[in-house]
């Protein structure tokens, strides 16, 4: 892991035109979870969303962050001034939407319902399609193909997605960076599958319940190279033990790789075609199409509506 100052990839994001904005951020990870990703060197989750949320958005935008896992949380809901709220994004986290009987994914579950029923934009990234998925009515499951991490490969879009505003100026075929063993294996009764590659029938999908509408991928847009990077290293053993990499060496090497090309991703074409990642991955402008197109076509009409 490198101590040296890198440029920050989000200064070449364009905001998106508009008045302030107000997030509401559902941080999806447990505190033991935050704290192995920060001790890997990662990111917390909530904290690179929020910094994603404010490059894309007019200046003057808030984001406010929730941590339903932290405590007892059943008050949550009644403790958000919804009129305030213009949209709802949230994370991915390390937790499995199937364990619903335990307290931190009970009320996230129970949190998606309240959100789609307040008829807010909705929107989200890998664990937060498969709570929302739950939430309207489908199921999930471990992935019988195995973890998918790194990047998903060749993520096709559907004749839905073709059409989708989600997917407005995304070719019709792009790698996306991805960590998830969980896939939807029941989608809920109005569900429109936006994407699908071999390993994830569904990395895509819009889903209308009681109300409300929400936009979620499989994969991380947030998440830049050097970020999969230092969650592999979090993940070392199992990845390991799984035979994704050889030994600690191969994947030290790999993450001391990632790194390298997202200091310099124009620089390192050497690492570029030895990774297998081209600007769907290294071009930030690229990389966040979904949570761009999702705040220019849902969030900021809504607050215009609501300004009207």
């Amino acid at each position: 892991m490198t101590d040296r100052p890198v440029s920050d990839p989000l200064t070449a994001v364009r905001p998106v035109e508009g008045p302030p904005l107000r997030f509401l951020l559902v941080e999806g990870n447990p505190r033991e979870a935050r704290d192995a990703a920060t001790q890997a060197g990662a990111q917390v989750a909530s904290a690179l969303y929020a910094r994603t949320l404010q490059a894309l958005s007019p200046a003057g935008t808030r984001v406010e962050t929730v941590f339903p896992t932290d405590a007892d949380g059943s008050d949550l809901p009644a403790g958000i001034d919804w009129g305030q709220v213009d949209a709802v994004a949230w994370t991915g986290s390390a937790l499995n939407v199937y364990d619903d009987h335990t307290p931190e994914v009970a009320r996230q579950i129970a949190l998606a319902d309240v959100v789609f029923g307040q008829g807010v934009p909705f929107f989200g990234s890998c664990w937060a399609l498969q709570v929302a998925t739950v939430a309207a009515g489908g199921t999930v499951a471990a992935n019988p193909r195995g973890r998918e991490v790194g990047l998903a490969r060749k993520i096709l879009l559907t004749d839905g997605g073709r059409a989708h505003p989600l997917y407005a100026g995304r070719a019709p075929v792009f790698d996306a960076v991805a960590i998830h063993t969980d896939e939807v294996t029941r989608r809920p009764p109005d569900c429109t599958v936006l994407a699908g590659n071999a390993m994830s029938v569904v990395q895509a999908a819009e889903i209308r319940h009681r109300g409300g509408t929400f936009w979620g991928v499989q994969y991380h847009p947030e998440f830049d190279i050097r970020e999969i990077g230092r969650l592999c290293r979090r993940y070392a053993d199992t990845l390991i033990a799984r035979g994704m990499f050889a030994d600690r060496e191969a994947l030290d090497r790999h993450v001391a790789e990632c790194e390298a090309l997202a200091d310099d991703p124009a620089g390192r074409a050497d690492l570029a075609w030895r990774l297998g990642v081209d600007a769907d991955v290294l071009d930030p402008r690229t990389r966040l199409t979904e949570v761009r197109n999702w705040i220019e076509c849902q969030v900021i009409p809504r607050r215009l509506d609501r300004a009207a």
